[in-house]
């Protein structure tokens, strides 16, 4: 009862916090943002318009509105910064950490991002720079280059003299970095070791065996890494072992938010729309859209070509095009599940490329087992009302289409990832368009070969 007591409370907040807005109730504004969490008021400015999303941001206090800046997605952050003075955007650019400032330079004019950096301080600039000339995609663009690093010959009490100057600027002091004078990682630390320490004792006593990721890695593969280790922040480094920034939990949980919701997307049959829904644009909603549906209905044409080809066989035996829905939308959907399973194990880590073959007898079994399940269930329905000839039709396509469809949707999206391609993109839509054209010519090539047609 009090955690709905609470919700209820919070909405209500919500809901008096964008009425305010609507009146454009400037006093009404402060007060109900004092009411409410950094989450909430970031739920808030989601469901706002860009006008008054700018005009609730400009009433929030200078703490709290880098706190909502920084939880924003990049793309909210590029409409906030055009509704913003220059003084005021140059100054919150600032207090951004750099990581966070190249999410945003990616959403920004290039005019505006150059005039942005060259506000920078010297070292603020530098720090942001070195992130920029990391490649798109790779975890040196999301890493953070501030972070405490200790050496093992420091004694506790060093190193806590360390963690103490830095510790406005650090993302994060729970795990120390250990480098030797080359800034090459030798290990890691933890915060609760040194508490738990003598002053006298040395880092080197207590440090762990390092687990790292290089700055060009993949950023998703590298935050996969941090989630199955289940540390709270890992180092980075580049070519030569040298430590060049700290990958932090939280942010390789936004990571991998972020590459779920693109894989879930794709494997619907629609683009990522990288902002929330209710901020995107009706044109690219759009966008996000008809190319797949193109792409589908041109797919789709193989499938009036299989009709087509067997229209003679259909004219002699009407009843078989009353299954035809049946059968393509059953190996759809088990082509799709197969596709599904793979590619989230590809995502976590639990297949490679490499175990193809491994993949394709374990669907291939599935696959018949599942068809043969089906299929008898079907020739005992289909004979007991049509006739058992049908019965077998239907049994015996059910059993092929299955196999095949779990079989080649198992498979798909190692052979994406062999070739470099998402494998979101070649799951479902192709599947489905797939199975569509290639369950119906085995549907109709059994008939004709059990019926005699």
């Amino acid at each position: 009862m009090t955690n709905q007591t609470e919700t209820d409370r919070r909405d209500a907040a919500v809901r008096a916090l964008t009425e305010a807005v609507d009146r454009l109730d400037m006093a009404a504004m402060t007060a109900e943002v004092r009411r409410l969490s950094v989450s909430d008021i970031v739920a808030t400015l989601e469901r706002l318009d860009r006008r008054r999303r700018a005009v609730l941001y400009r009433v929030l206090p200078k703490g709290l509105a880098l706190q909502v800046f920084e939880s924003l997605d990049a793309s909210l952050q590029g409409d906030l910064v055009a509704g913003l003075q220059d003084d005021a955007v140059a100054a919150l650019f600032a207090d951004l950490n750099p990581d966070d400032r190249v999410g945003l330079l990616d959403e920004l004019p290039a005019t505006v991002a150059h005039r942005l950096l060259q506000g920078l301080p010297p070292d603020e600039r530098a720090m942001t720079a070195d992130i920029l000339g990391y490649p798109q995609g790779s975890i040196g663009r999301r890493m953070s280059p501030e972070f405490v690093a200790v050496r093992a010959r420091f004694t506790v009490a060093e190193a806590m003299l360390r963690v103490q100057e830095r510790l406005g600027d650090a993302e994060t002091v729970y795990t120390l970095p250990v480098t030797d004078d080359e800034r090459v990682l030798v290990g890691v630390v933890s915060l609760r070791d040194l508490l738990g320490a003598s002053a006298e004792t040395t880092v080197g006593e207590l440090m762990q065996p390092a687990q790292w990721v290089r700055a060009t890695d993949v950023a998703e593969v590298s935050a996969r890494r941090c989630a199955d280790l289940k540390v709270l922040a890992l180092p980075v480094v580049d070519a030569e072992t040298r430590l060049v920034g700290i990958l932090t939990v939280d942010d390789a949980l936004r990571i991998l938010e972020s590459a779920d919701s693109e894989d879930q997307a794709r494997i619907s049959g629609v683009e990522p729309l990288r902002r929330p829904y209710l901020t995107a644009p009706v044109s690219g909603l759009v966008r996000s859209r008809v190319v797949w549906l193109l792409v589908l209905a041109i797919g789709a044409t193989l499938t009036v070509q299989v009709l087509e080809v067997f229209e003679a066989t259909l004219s002699q035996v009407v009843t078989l095009a009353l299954f035809v829905p049946l059968l393509i939308g059953t190996g759809g959907n088990t082509g799709n599940q197969a596709a599904t399973t793979v590619t989230r194990a590809l995502a976590l880590g639990d297949v490679r490329p490499s175990d193809l073959l491994r993949v394709l007898v374990r669907e291939f079994r599935v696959g018949l087992s599942l068809g043969l399940l089906l299929g008898a269930v079907a020739f005992v329905v289909t004979s007991a009302i049509y006739d058992r000839g049908l019965g077998t039709v239907i049994a015996l396509t059910l059993v092929s289409v299955c196999t095949m469809a779990a079989t080649v949707g198992g498979v798909m999206p190692l052979v994406a990832r062999t070739i470099r391609v998402d494998p979101a993109v070649f799951s479902n839509p192709f599947i489905t368009t797939f199975t569509d054209a290639t369950g119906l010519l085995i549907y109709f090539l059994i008939a004709k070969a059990v019926l005699g047609i």
